[in-house]
């Protein structure tokens, strides 16, 4: 499975790629295998205020519908129209394409409870 070192990854499998106080979130490569085939995205709309830890969207594969938390507090600033089309690209570009919305960070302390991408492989390795 591919994790990109200049990520930060929560248990759940999102991965956050920080920019000042901008995130931008997606799923990692190891959570769209284990979905399978991505067949709707349920995101929130710009504007949403989202907590830490808490559902702000789902995802919809042939295996499974899962609920999509939210790894940072702050407000969405954009979501990913193209995946309204064409989720699968989550699929095919988990970590380009296929992000999924910009939060912009209203408490970047909570990076700290984020893991690192060592950290992270060790989850998925297990």
């Amino acid at each position: 499975m591919l994790v990109h070192d200049d990520l930060l990854y929560t248990e759940s499998h999102e991965w956050i790629r920080v920019d000042g106080d901008l995130a931008t979130i997606g799923i990692s490569d190891f959570a769209q295998h284990e979905l399978g085939d991505i067949v709707f995205v349920e995101l929130p709309e710009v504007g949403t205020k989202v907590s830490s830890g808490e559902p702000c969207g789902s995802i919809e594969a042939v295996k499974a519908v899962e609920d999509l938390f939210s790894p940072l507090s702050g407000k969405v600033e954009e979501k990913n129209t193209d995946l309204e089309d064409s989720p699968d690209l989550m699929n095919k570009s988990p970590y380009e394409d296929g992000w999924l919305i910009k939060i912009r960070m209203s408490n970047q302390d909570e990076l700290e409870n984020l893991l690192s991408a060592v950290e992270y492989k060790k989850i998925i390795e297990d």
